[in-house]
């Protein structure tokens, strides 16, 4: 019976020596695709850039609100720079896109352009354009941002003027170059859009769209 007894205790040392085994985590288990948990990410941080800005977020506020840890941020995106680009865009796309489905179901050009005026100018649209703005500076650093702002702007005016020669051919109104309308109204929105989040002097939303109204008044309508 000794040597029996003696292999008992041998093994159980040999056990003793060996690491534990750990548990595996369910994430680790059934771990999400790449472009998934980049998605996620990058919607985390659409909320905090529109609130703070692109200065005021970083990765770990980015990994706190995405529910993940740093090591995960950093893993999937080079840099928070890089996360805050892609949301960036994400929202720009999000917002142009709700608005051109607005006006593309308006009966007329001239309430689809005054549906784009309420639009432009809400209670929640300071966030909009504190994005855009953010979106506008980084053009002046990052050349692909410089390009796809291009682009937004063209595809914007684009709209403005289809509703603007839509407008005409109803008889709503008059206007000899729609092209040259939509790059000045979009002009004097960026403009209250600036002046609505500084501040100085204050304007209320309802002032903002009084100018808009105005402007599009005297333009197709004077």
């Amino acid at each position: 019976m000794a040597p029996h007894h003696t292999e008992d205790v041998r093994v159980t040392s040999r056990s003793e020596r060996r690491p534990p085994r750990r548990a595996v985590a369910a994430s680790a288990r059934t771990r999400q695709p790449t472009e998934v948990r980049r998605r996620l990410i990058v919607e985390a941080a659409v909320p905090l850039i529109a609130e703070r800005g692109t200065k005021a977020v970083g990765v770990r506020e980015v990994a706190a609100a995405a529910g993940v840890s740093v090591g995960t941020v950093t893993y999937h995106f080079e840099s928070v720079q890089e996360v805050l680009s892609e949301a960036m865009v994400l929202h720009i796309e999000r917002y142009y896109a709700a608005l051109s489905d607005a006006a593309g179901q308006a009966t007329s050009g001239a309430e689809g352009l005054r549906l784009l005026v309420d639009a432009l100018f809400t209670e929640d649209t300071d966030r909009h354009w504190r994005m855009w703005f953010d979106y506008w500076n980084a053009g002046e650093r990052d050349e692909a941002f410089a390009r796809g702002q291009a682009e937004r702007y063209e595809s914007w005016h684009g709209e403005i003027r289809a509703l603007v020669e839509r407008g005409r051919a109803e008889g709503d109104f008059r206007c000899d170059d729609p092209a040259d309308f939509a790059l000045r109204f979009s002009a004097l929105a960026d403009g209250l859009a600036l002046r609505r989040l500084r501040q100085v002097p204050a304007l209320s939303v309802p002032a903002a769209r009084r100018h808009l109204r105005r402007f599009v008044d005297a333009e197709l309508r004077g």
